[in-house]
């Protein structure tokens, strides 16, 4: 098997993706979110997060990408599974773990549970796949 080389203008597509998909997660869950936490009583933001979170989302994706690559990861269901796996292995794992041992209401680890499972997914099905025409034949 050839390893491909990582798509850099789907690794920016990608993260910017993230961000948005993201922002409407949380426009959707703040005021439920906000309830569980102080911390997120205030929906302003200042201006520092978006390129924060574009370079979050962009090491993110860049990761998943090159994964991708090395694992010969090609059509969109096999992008869909890595971001599928990728989101049990890690988020919900750390996210039950901060549940279990730093009692923050499973409520709120759900809505961060969900905004990365949109996020994963979504990266992997931008980032991960080669790009292949033949690709969305395959799904």
């Amino acid at each position: 098997m050839r390893q491909r080389e990582t798509d850099l203008r789907r690794v920016g597509v990608a993260s910017a993706a993230a961000v948005a998909a993201s922002g409407a997660w949380y426009a959707a869950f703040g005021k439920e979110l906000a309830r569980l936490d102080d911390a997120y009583a205030d929906p302003s933001m200042p201006a520092w997060v978006l390129p924060v979170e574009l370079v979050r989302s962009g090491t993110v994706a860049a990761a998943v990408a090159a994964l991708a690559a090395r694992t010969g990861v090609t059509t969109t269901r096999e992008a869909v599974t890595l971001g599928l796996t990728l989101w049990g292995a890690f988020p919900v794992v750390l996210l039950t773990g901060s549940v279990v041992h730093e009692r923050v209401p499973w409520r709120q680890a759900a809505i961060h549970a969900g905004d990365w499972l949109v996020k994963l997914v979504l990266v992997s099905t931008i980032a991960g796949r080669s790009g292949r025409r033949a690709d969305w034949a395959a799904r």
